[in-house]
This record gives C-alpha cells, structure tokens and sequence, in this order.
C-alpha cells in the first residue's frame, strides 16, 4: 500500500495554509508496457501536400516561361512584346477609367479635369517609355493639342524633346548589316586622322524618335549629314503597327467614334517613314518641283542625296549649316558678314574648308573613346567677333516663302510634306540680302491624286468667298456631314459664311452647372468628330496629314509673330492652281482664271483685317492677324469645353 499526498494550505498570519491529503491506492502495481501493434488502430497516410506542390510547380514553370520570353524578346525582338503587353494594359486601365468616369460627377475622380489629368500622364509615361514609333504618335497627338483638353496640351508639349541617341556599336552594326562593310569602308572614313581619309563623328548631332544624325566629312571634303535608323525600330515597327490597330478598335467599339477604318492608312504612312529610300526618293522629287517652279526657284532649296551612300535604314545627304526657324534673334539680328556675301553653303555652294591644324586639333583632342567629340569646324564668323549678329532677314519674306511652299505642294503638285515642324526648317542667307528656306526630313508625305487636288483647291476658294453652295457639295463629295465645323476646323478660325450651325449648337446647349455643362459640351464635340468623318468610305484619308501640315504652319507664323497673311496667301494658290495646273483642260483653265481674277477682289477684305491687325501690332495692342483669329477661336472653343492653346513647340 502506497499512501499519495496532497497539498493542502497552512495557516500564516491570519491566512489559512492547506495540509497535504493522503489517498490509499488500491490497484495492483504494473509496469508500464507499450501497446502492442496488433491493438493500435490503422496509420493514416502522411500529409504530402499535391496542390500546394502542384500550384507551386505551375508558378515556377510561369515564371521560368516568362523570364525565357522576356529574354528572347528582349533578344531577338527588342522588348516588342513587353511594349505591346504595356500598351494594352494601360490602354485597358485608360479605356475603363473613362467609362467609369466620363460623367458630370465622377464617381472615382473629383472633376472631368482630374480624369484628363490622370490618363494624360498615364500616356506620355507610357509614349515616352516605350519610345520609337510610339514617339511619333506622340508628337502627331502634341500637334493637334489645341483640340485636347489643357491636361494633354501641358503633358505633350515635352513630346519634342530630343531622343535618347544609341550607341556607335549599335550605329556600327546597322551600317554594317546594310553595306556589309564597316563605315570606315563605306564612307571612306578614318577615325585616327589618316592622311587623304575623311572623318566622321562617333556621337550623334541629332536624335530623334526613330533615328540619329551624324557628322561626316567624306575623302572629297564634301560635309555630309548621316542619318542612321536605330536598330531596334525594324524589329519593333511590326509589332507597334498591329497593336496601334488593336488597341484602336477596341476604342473605337467602346466610345462609338469611326476611328479604326483611318489606321489602315496612317499605318501605311508611319511604314514608309522608316523606309528611307522612299524619303530619299520624295526628297528628290521635292528638289525637281521646286527647280521646276519659277515663283519658288532660289527661294528654296532641297538637300542633295548620297544614293550610293544610302540604304534603306541609312541615308547620306548634304550637311545643311543654317539657322533653325526657332531662332528668332538670329533670323533678324544684323547682318555681320563681308558684303555680297551668303551665309554657308547658301544654294548648295561647298561649305569652305577647314586648315590641316584645326583637322589635326579636332582629332588629337579626343582620345579613342570619343565621348562628347566635335569634329565638326563652326562656321559662324558671319555673327562678328562678340557673336550677336544675325542673318539680317525680313520675317515676312521667311514665312512667306515657307506659306508659298506648302500651298504649291498641296494645290499645284500633289506631295505635302507633313512634318514641317521648326526643326525642319532651315534659313539662310543669300548673297542678294534675300532667305533662303532649307527643307529636310522628308520622310513623311502624301500624295494627293489630281481630282482630290483639285477638289481641295476649289474647297479653299469657296471658303474665303463664302461660295456655301459649291463648299457645300464639295463636302458632300467627301461624306462630311457638318460643312460649317469642317470649314471652321480648316481655317483655324470660326467660319462665319455658312449656316452658322456651329455656334447654333453651343447657343443651344444647356446653361446648368459648370461640371454637368462641360459634360455636355464635351458629348458634342465627339458628336462632331462622327459627324466631320461622317460617311468613311468617302473621307479622304489625306486630309488628316494635309491638316497636320496646315496646323504647323498656323504655329510658324504665330510663333514669328504674325508676319504674313496666311490665309490670303493659301487661299490665291488655291485658286491660281486651278488656273495653272497641268491637269486641266484648256477651257477650265480660261474659265477659272476669270474667276480667280474676282477672287483676288474679293481677298481685299482679307488685307483689310490683315493690316487692321498690324496696326495694333505696332501700337502694342495684340500680337498680330493669327493671334487675333486665336482669340476668336479660343472664345469659340471655350463653349465646348477646350482651352486652345497653340505654343506647341515650346518643348
């Protein structure tokens, strides 16, 4: 017998403290004894796992897969896939926010310009990081900014920045697979200052969306500009194309506006744009119709091609030395040059020559790794010795040739250049005293058959004589529903000869608060989009770029300052070129130069307000003819719901 004790407390103090209990224990004392195995119920299976294990190997074979693809896209296709795979995704997230928030009352966001704000940024971040074709995009979206609410305009200003340039082994490699020789051999070249060799600068001079231009000098001392294409644009311009076309279905079934049946064409466009053979064979062409045009001949000048030289991703031209259309100070400071002398290389002249020591200079001071080398020799003795003179040159003369141009390409030829931009634009000066415009890039064109041409002429014509019948049916012709917004779109100014319908609409529109009013507004102009594209299969495609060209050269001479009447001056080579265009029959030419005489009456008015304009000019009260029609139709604008804002080179 065994006794067990229990603890009990013993009193303390005035606590009570309890005793152990003691208990008998009656049971017969055994060892204790494992279970037998026969007596211990059946083992359950061990935990294993299998869909944890089988998802884990599923994540690890996804991730595996996308590194792989990552890697060869990044490869062999230069990262196209993850650039369409961004694009689609963002253009998800931008199509879903407008659907959800495209109202007077955003639900999600706290305005309508908070929404712009977002997906504006959301945009160019995108545009900007993909780079390549999808800049292009970007500054055709900055160039017409003034239709777009002021959250894109700020945003897309900075679309004209300078590109990131590629490296020279890159540069290296292009010219190589090309020529299938190295650019030593190809442009007969020397990088170490051999004798009887020409040189070429490794760091560009230029970079933009799709390509870079280098300095050279070939062994005959001619001074060439070489643009080379970045490599990764033929590889990633199939893929940018097909998802530029995706993604515009998929908005043009969201938001009902007729927008995919355009992209067949402006694919085609962007396609020929990296081909440059086809801009060496527009450049060509230009040069021919310009010798060919007495009004135009001496005032412009095309640079020469290198054909032996190009390729279809390299294109060898003449070195331009000029000063930039943006350059205002320099266009009209004082001449400060010998007298009866141009500035370099005015009419395709050889540029002169630099000495041996500054060949040699230029070479020693860089050393094998060429990082920030000009080798090219400054020619700007024409500025003086404290560098503040200028070209000397009237502005009116310099905007006037650049408005003759482009009249002449859309209503005499038929081959628009549409990228006028500043930076295309050079000016010289002339041994007369006289400008000289330089014309370069000529990458993107559109040609216009002799009947759209002619169409487009008589369009213009009847706009500045209020001929609203013959617009009327000319529009009709083209499947445009509303003549009155299309003649306003046309002209950049608000078209007052029609049926007024425009400024109807936004008289008519509801004067409730200031967010469900800018709804409201904002609902008609998509409204006017469908009716301005109207019927699609009759809408000229060409009118798209055409309207990109007349845009950018409305900035030009607005940001000149007004020196010409624009719009004078397009509209008399409207109706001139009915007159002299090879196309017609001699009794339509007889027949439209009695009109084309009353049409120079009727422009009268026209002067009238142009010099109007130059009067408060002078007395400091307005900036001039464009600035006064910008105001007219920023008031216009306003009512729907747009800031006009038309500083779009100021990136």
């Amino acid at each position: 017998m065994r006794y067990l004790q229990k603890s009990r407390k013993i009193p303390f103090a005035s606590q009570s403290v309890q005793q152990p209990k003691r208990f008998l224990q009656t049971q017969q004392f055994q060892p204790f004894a494992p279970p037998s195995p026969s007596s211990l119920p059946r083992a359950a299976p061990p935990k294993t796992y299998r869909r944890v294990r089988k998802w884990g190997r599923r994540l690890i074979y996804l991730a595996g897969g996308i590194g792989v693809a990552y890697g060869l896209d990044k490869h062999f296709y230069a990262s196209s896939l993850v650039r369409s795979t961004r694009t689609f995704s963002l253009g998800l997230v931008v199509a879903i926010d407008y659907k959800i928030n495209f109202r007077p009352h955003p639900p999600l966001a706290e305005s309508i310009a908070a929404l712009h704000r977002r997906n504006a940024e959301r945009l160019f971040n995108l545009l900007r990081t993909n780079g390549g074709l999808y800049l292009k995009i970007g500054q055709a979206i900055a160039m017409q900014s003034a239709i777009l609410p002021p959250e894109f305009q700020k945003m897309f200003a900075k679309m004209f920045d300078d590109a990131p340039q590629n490296s020279w082994n890159e540069v290296e490699q292009v010219i190589r697979e090309d020529f299938g020789k190295s650019p030593e051999e190809v442009f007969g070249v020397s990088f170490t200052g051999e004798t009887g060799m020409g040189m070429m600068e490794r760091k560009a001079r230029a970079s933009a969306s799709v390509a870079q231009v280098h300095w050279a000098r070939l062994k005959d001392g001619s001074e060439v500009a070489i643009k080379i294409q970045k490599r990764e644009i033929a590889q990633q311009v199939g893929w940018d194309l097909w998802t530029f076309k995706v993604v515009t279905k998929i908005y043009t079934t969201i938001f009902d506006l007729p927008l995919y049946s355009l992209v067949p064409y402006i694919s085609q466009r962007l396609l020929l744009e990296v081909d440059f053979e086809n801009e060496a064979d527009n450049s060509e062409r230009m040069a021919k119709l310009v010798a060919g045009e007495s009004r135009l001949r001496g005032r412009v000048y095309i640079p020469r091609v290198y054909r032996d030289l190009s390729s279809k991703r390299v294109m060898t031209a003449e070195w331009i030395e000029g000063v930039r259309l943006w350059d205002k100070e320099s266009l009209t400071r004082p001449w400060l040059g010998k007298r009866r002398q141009g500035s370099p290389g005015y009419q395709g002249t050889p540029l002169p020559p630099p000495g041996e020591e500054t060949i040699y200079s230029n070479l020693t001071q860089n050393d094998s790794s060429f990082i920030g080398e000009k080798l090219k020799p400054d020619r700007e003795s024409w500025k003086g010795y404290d560098g503040k003179g200028g070209l000397g040159l009237s502005l009116k003369e310099v905007m006037t040739t650049m408005v003759d141009l482009f009249s002449a390409q859309m209503f005499l030829w038929g081959w628009v250049h549409c990228d006028p931009h500043p930076g295309n634009v050079f000016i010289r000066r002339l041994p007369s005293g006289r400008a000289e415009l330089v014309l370069i890039d000529h990458g993107l064109y559109i040609h216009m058959e002799p009947t759209f041409r002619h169409q487009y002429a008589l369009f213009w014509k009847s706009l500045l004589t209020f001929d609203n019948k013959t617009l009327g049916s000319v529009v009709k012709e083209w499947g445009i529903n509303n003549a009155d917004l299309f003649a306003t779109a046309t002209l950049m100014r608000p078209y007052t000869g029609g049926d007024n319908s425009t400024s109807g609409d936004i008289r008519n529109l509801s004067k409730r608060e200031q967010a469900e009013r800018a709804f409201e507004v904002q609902q008609k102009m998509r409204q006017g989009v469908r009716d301005i594209l109207g019927d699609e299969t009759k809408w000229p495609r060409e009118l798209i770029f055409i309207g990109r060209n007349l845009r950018i050269v409305q900035g030009n001479n607005q940001f000149l300052g007004s020196p010409v009447n624009r719009i004078k001056i397009t509209g008399t080579w409207a109706s001139r070129a009915l007159v002299d265009s090879p196309d017609l029959t001699y009794m339509e030419k007889l027949r439209n130069l009695g009109s084309h005489f009353i049409f120079k009456l009727v422009l009268f008015g026209s002067d009238v307000y142009f010099y109007g304009s130059k009067i408060k000019q002078f007395f400091g009260v307005g900036g001039g003819m464009e600035d006064d029609i910008e105001s007219q139709m920023k008031v216009m604008a306003k009512d729907f719901g747009v800031e006009l804002n038309h500083g779009v080179f100021d990136g």
